[in-house]
């Protein structure tokens, strides 16, 4: 059988977006409520937001013209939700950006210096070049997405052939009941690919019948790589684990750390370009927002002591997740109707799958802020 090159390329890309700092984040919250509740939500959210990835490739493609997310709602929902939705998302990919800020300087500091001392320098020095990639566009995002994701799976898997000899069952057994919701907020940040959707619309372009493939399989290999990458950490060290898991171990460990969060800081920031360049047509203050503003909000968060890396994660993946989950379940009931294209798949959904969802989105936003 021939690779296909686009298709996996475009697959990439959403697996790109998702593995961010998220799976850093999974071993720490699972070594407290337990391995075996944190496989639980990983498939649980998982399925869920497969489904909804799936749904807003429906959207996508039910539409002639490029838009991000809150275009896509303005469209289909009004303005009222454009602007609920244009929060959720900058929210969203903030919260990760930021992450990834915090991450990456710990990171190298740690591999440079043996500590965590110098973490702000290195995180101001790993925002110069990514803000330099960033004028690749999306020629750039293909290359990066690609090589990234294959250096990351590589990566997990030698982790997972290396340390699996040292990983201990009761590691792995141990449940606390009373942490049960904690890996909730972080397991959704982890899922969390909506922005990139219409990036892959663009890149499949041409053969649009392969999306639904592409968005299935790129969701699901997260999946595998969470597990793997989590069963190490927590049946190795059980509750030693740190915040910024690749931490744990020596530095070549740490490396992967640094590939995951870089692939989907790129991701992210150009699909925070294009809600400027596709739906508020402003280019002027593009720089600003999309590459200043991260790291102005990074310095504050940091200097002040606001939030540690977990923190981040879950209050951007309940917050972020929940609210764009919802709205893009009323935008694919609407594009149905209303679409001006169509679409190459469809997604079955109707009012009782969007209210126990929608339940199930606010809950965790709940649970995770009191």
């Amino acid at each position: 059988m021939e690779f296909d090159k686009k298709f996996w390329a475009t697959a990439f890309t959403l697996t790109g977006t998702i593995v961010g700092a998220g799976i850093l984040g999974l071993p720490y919250v699972f070594s407290k409520s337990g391995f075996l509740i944190g496989v639980f939500w990983l498939f649980f959210l998982g399925v869920i937001m497969v489904f909804v990835n799936l749904c807003l490739g429906e959207v996508t493609l039910r539409t002639k013209e490029i838009h991000q997310l809150p275009g896509y709602a303005e469209k289909y929902l009004g303005k009222w939700a454009s602007r609920i939705m244009f929060f959720a998302f900058v929210f969203g990919i903030y919260s990760a950006l930021i992450a990834y800020l915090i991450g990456e300087g710990q990171s190298f500091s740690q591999i440079f210096n043996g500590n965590l001392d110098y973490a702000i320098y290195y995180s101001i020095g790993f925002w110069i070049v990514m803000t330099l990639l960033l004028r690749e566009g999306l020629k750039g995002l293909k290359k990066i997405e690609t090589w990234g994701v294959t250096v990351i799976i590589l990566l997990i898997l030698g982790i997972f052939i290396y340390f699996i000899g040292g990983v201990k069952v009761d590691n792995l057994s141990y449940v606390n009941y009373e942490n049960i919701f904690l890996p909730f907020g972080v397991v959704l940040f982890s899922f969390l690919g909506f922005s990139s959707i219409s990036e892959l619309r663009r890149e499949i372009k041409g053969d649009e019948r392969k999306l639904k493939k592409a968005i299935i399989i790129g969701a699901l290999i997260p999946v595998v790589l969470y597990i793997l990458f989590s069963l190490i950490f927590v049946g190795v060290l059980g509750a030693s684990v740190f915040e910024v898991a690749t931490l744990s171990f020596g530095n070549i460990i740490v490396v992967l750390g640094i590939f995951t969060m870089l692939t989907s800081y790129f991701v992210l920031s150009f699909s925070l370009k294009d809600v400027f360049r596709f739906d508020l047509h402003d280019r002027k203050y593009s720089f600003f927002f999309v590459s200043l503003l991260p790291l102005i909000l990074y310095l504050i968060i940091t200097y002040f002591g606001m939030a540690g890396f977990i923190r981040v994660l879950g209050i951007g993946g309940v917050v972020s997740g929940g609210i764009t989950g919802i709205l893009i379940l009323l935008m694919n009931v609407q594009a149905k109707k209303l679409g001006d294209r169509k679409s190459e798949f469809s997604v079955f959904l109707n009012w009782l799958i969007i209210s126990i969802l929608s339940i199930i989105f606010i809950l965790g936003v709940i649970v995770e802020l009191f």
